[in-house]
């Protein structure tokens, strides 16, 4: 067996950092690639309303509750009372939550008490952006989590 040298703990040494930092940079581009990271275009213009926005939808007392099983995926809104609500309009977002690459926008019917669409989704931590549109014109917004088992 051949001794240590110092060459030979240099190039260890620079093989261990350069590992880690190829490592780093492939994390880093996959990353950046996969996910956007936008919520809104711009910041700014949509702070200018918040607070009013938030009051009204908050006035409208809503519960928002979303569940996907046997291949129908369901979105629930019940009023303060916990009665159904019948939306003047609804769009939807359905997505994962760290990418883009397998957003759809379904179209929900309601049934009399929740809205639902046919749709097969695979295992994973999805999200629902919803926008609805009250009775009395309102409207309303809200991030739905939905984890899938």
């Amino acid at each position: 067996m051949k001794p240590l040298t110092g060459r030979k703990v240099l190039f260890i040494a620079l093989a261990g950092f350069g590992v880690v930092i190829a490592v780093n940079i492939a994390l880093a581009v996959s990353a950046v690639r996969t996910f956007p990271g936008l919520e809104v275009k711009n910041s700014y213009v949509a702070s200018q309303n918040f607070d009013e926005d938030r009051a009204a939808q908050l006035a409208l007392g809503w519960d928002v509750g979303a569940d996907w099983e046997d291949g129908v995926l369901s979105l629930t809104f019940t009023d303060a009372d916990g009665q159904p609500v019948e939306l003047r309009e609804l769009t939807a977002l359905v997505g994962w939550a760290t990418s883009t690459r397998d957003d759809f926008t379904p179209e929900f019917t309601f049934n009399g008490a929740r809205y639902e669409t046919p749709r097969d989704m695979e295992a994973g931590n999805w999200n629902i952006r919803v926008k609805a549109i009250a009775a009395d014109g309102t409207e309303f917004r809200q991030r739905i989590p939905l984890y899938i088992r």
